[in-house]
């Protein structure tokens, strides 16, 4: 048997603004160590909302959310910045590196808030990371010297470093060429098949969601199939 990484039960959200719009609805899925997983549906149908929640950045919903087996509802907001910090790596649309830094210190942040390793252990471990994604020649630069593909495997490389249950990604070839969106792509199967780093990644690049190994398809607040 597999290990659960996370696991949505009967999670439903309305807006109330002034009346009460459903957004959620019902949503019950389980996600194992090595799955990768697309999550797709057109524009509304709730998918990022759902992002959010799972991310443990929205705690205003009905049902439960089990993350590594232990129950996120009810916990406070320092313990699920933990939760974040430690068991879930981020890649959004955008890759928002920070250009005052270098590439090497961009992916270094996480692991220095994270506090398990020296700076030394956590700059090698960055360097690992950047070797895996074909980097290490951009380590020293600057993000804005970079192409948005090579920033975006940036970002991937930083989203890897605490070595997360779970990679999110929220459109994370949304801003990509076709190419730079292959290169992603490879780089994400690479890390299910190879290192078994589970993923859940919304987007509405079908092709990509179509060479996961599974789909998530979401209409109006519900899973369809």
């Amino acid at each position: 048997m597999s290990k659960i990484i996370l696991e949505a039960k009967a999670i439903s959200k309305s807006f109330h603004d002034p009346v009460t719009i459903p957004i959620l609805k019902e949503v019950s899925f389980q996600i194992t160590k090595g799955d990768f997983v697309s999550v797709i549906g057109k524009s509304g149908c709730g998918k990022s909302t759902l992002l959010y929640i799972l991310s443990t950045m929205d705690t205003d919903y009905e049902g439960e959310l089990f993350i590594d087996g232990a129950k996120m509802n009810g916990k406070k907001e320092q313990e699920l910045a933990a939760v974040r910090n430690e068991k879930i790596g981020f890649v959004f649309q955008f890759h928002y590196l920070l250009n005052e830094f270098s590439v090497l210190k961009n992916i270094m942040l996480p692991a220095i808030k994270l506090g398990k390793y020296t700076l030394q252990e956590i700059e090698q471990h960055a360097m690992e990371k950047l070797r895996l994604l074909d980097m290490t020649d951009h380590a020293l630069k600057s993000p804005n010297q970079l192409s948005g593909g090579q920033k975006q495997r940036v970002a991937i490389a930083r989203a890897l470093i605490n070595n997360p249950l779970i990679i999110m990604g929220d459109e994370p070839t949304g801003n990509l060429d076709k190419k730079n969106s292959d290169v992603v792509f490879d780089i994400f199967k690479q890390l299910a098949s190879e290192f078994q780093q589970t993923m859940l990644i919304v987007t509405h690049d079908n092709e990509f969601a179509s060479r996961t190994n599974r789909i998530i398809e979401m209409q109006d607040g519900r899973i369809i199939s």
